[in-house]
């Protein structure tokens, strides 16, 4: 059985939208290298202020 981590220890990234820090999530796994923002929320309204809107 795999070792238990903390919350702690887990990583973390700052949201390309919000600027607030989020942790790593499980769903995340396999793609954590590309997760850019926190939420679904932020991803709609970060890629309307990327394109200048």
């Amino acid at each position: 059985m795999p070792k238990m981590r903390r919350k702690g220890d887990l990583p973390e990234k700052i949201c390309a939208a919000c600027g607030r820090p989020f942790k790593w999530r499980k769903k995340w796994a396999r793609v954590w290298d590309e997760v850019r923002y926190c939420s679904d929320r932020c991803r709609r309204d970060g890629r309307s202020t990327d394109r200048g809107m």
